[in-house]
């Protein structure tokens, strides 16, 4: 029997805040409101899935300034 091993991509919350240039004090003040994308804390340790990140962008795309962010 063969067990696969998927590789599960995490960022560290500098280096989302990076990837989309905000503060990371962003992301933390998000975290707190409950805004943003789902995140895991382990510890003190906080990541974010690679998968739950491009779920986030993609649920926040729009075609135009005049929708409506849910």
């Amino acid at each position: 029997m063969s067990v696969e091993t998927v590789a599960i991509k995490h960022l560290r919350q500098t280096n989302l805040a990076t990837r989309w240039n905000l503060s990371p004090r962003t992301l933390e003040r998000w975290r707190w409101l409950g805004e943003g994308p789902p995140f895991i804390k382990i510890g003190g340790r906080v990541v974010y899935r690679q998968e739950d990140i491009e779920a986030y962008e993609a649920g926040r795309r729009k075609a135009s300034t005049a929708e409506v962010t849910p």
